[in-house]
């Protein structure tokens, strides 16, 4: 059960740091998941996260759900699932009850500006942390700047890059085990 809070806690700390979605969680993942506990690697943290893109919902709960799944199975899911969500839902209570005396103050624009601007830096802080993890040889570049244009000039949607990325690497592997025999022989 101590597990169980833990994973709640753990989300809950991770929901209440994202703003921006679910690409601003991937460095809170990274420090409380992968480096604090242990519960994943980086590139488990990447297979979770595309699974999360590709499932329909919302890409933070869809990733903390595999997440907790895989640690803990089905309680595991629940708590961080739960936990991911309950600081928005608590944030949004408070701001709803607020938000028509406030929204036109000029202070509250500057603090969304600001956060915005945070928020880029955080993502990018991703990017780099996952090419790190996930880039690994000429194979990984290729599929980085196909899927690059796919999504930013092409619009493609994620999940048919995503789609297209497992079967390009299930064929990839598929080949050098097949040069690798032939090399054997």
């Amino acid at each position: 059960m101590k597990e169980i809070i833990r994973i709640f806690t753990s989300f809950f700390k991770i929901g209440i740091m994202t703003f921006g979605g679910g690409y601003a969680m991937l460095p809170f993942i990274q420090k409380e998941i992968v480096e604090k506990h242990g519960w994943a690697t980086n590139e488990e943290v990447i297979d979770y996260y595309a699974i999360g893109q590709c499932t329909p919902g919302i890409i933070a709960v869809n990733t903390a759900t595999f997440i907790g799944y895989f640690h803990k199975g089905l309680p595991g899911a629940v708590s961080a699932a739960l936990g991911v969500i309950s600081p928005s839902i608590l944030i949004i209570t408070i701001i709803a009850a607020f938000i028509q005396q406030f929204s036109d103050a000029p202070i509250v624009q500057y603090a969304f500006s600001g956060i915005t601007a945070a928020v880029a830096v955080i993502i990018i802080n991703a990017v780099i942390k996952l090419w790190k993890s996930g880039v690994k040889n000429v194979f990984g570049v290729v599929i980085f700047a196909l899927a690059l244009v796919a999504e930013v000039i092409l619009n493609i949607p994620t999940m048919l890059i995503i789609i297209t990325a497992v079967v390009l690497g299930i064929v990839m592997e598929l080949v050098r085990r097949a040069r690798k025999k032939g090399d054997e022989r």
